[in-house]
């Protein structure tokens, strides 16, 4: 799967987006190292820290399946010109199960940028801390 048919399924998640708060419609695909591929978008709540990121929507219907060893994720919202990069929370989440996931930021226009997460998550908080 090349990154721009990843960035394609994350494109079309993003058209289930319920963003009335943000208006960002962001959708979600997260390849697993077995090549399947799970997606999410954006579900807000007006109690705003109930709202479920597109990325953690991802994961969580990959964990669902079974899966827990992810390569890429791609990330894109539908109304921005910016590099969408995920937030803190979602990097954490994907840390617990593969930091060094490869992220697609992409911008509204198909633009996009390529990170591994420990460059946004350097440090990560991690299952050794219970050790």
């Amino acid at each position: 799967m090349t990154d721009r048919d990843l960035i394609n399924m994350a494109v079309e998640a993003s058209k289930n987006a319920y963003a009335p708060y943000s208006r960002l419609g962001m959708g979600a695909a997260l390849e697993c190292t077995d090549g399947t591929v799970y997606t999410g978008c954006t579900v807000e709540n007006a109690a705003l820290s109930s709202s479920i990121c597109a990325e953690r929507a991802a994961v969580c219907a990959a964990v669902a399946a079974g899966k827990h060893r992810f390569r890429r994720l791609a990330v894109y919202a539908a109304n921005s010109m910016s590099y969408c990069t995920p937030c803190g929370e979602c990097r954490q989440v994907l840390s617990e199960f593969s930091p060094e996931v490869e992220l697609l930021c992409v911008r509204s226009d198909g633009r996009y940028v390529s990170y591994k997460l420990r460059a946004l998550l350097p440090n990560m908080y991690s299952k050794e801390h219970f050790e």
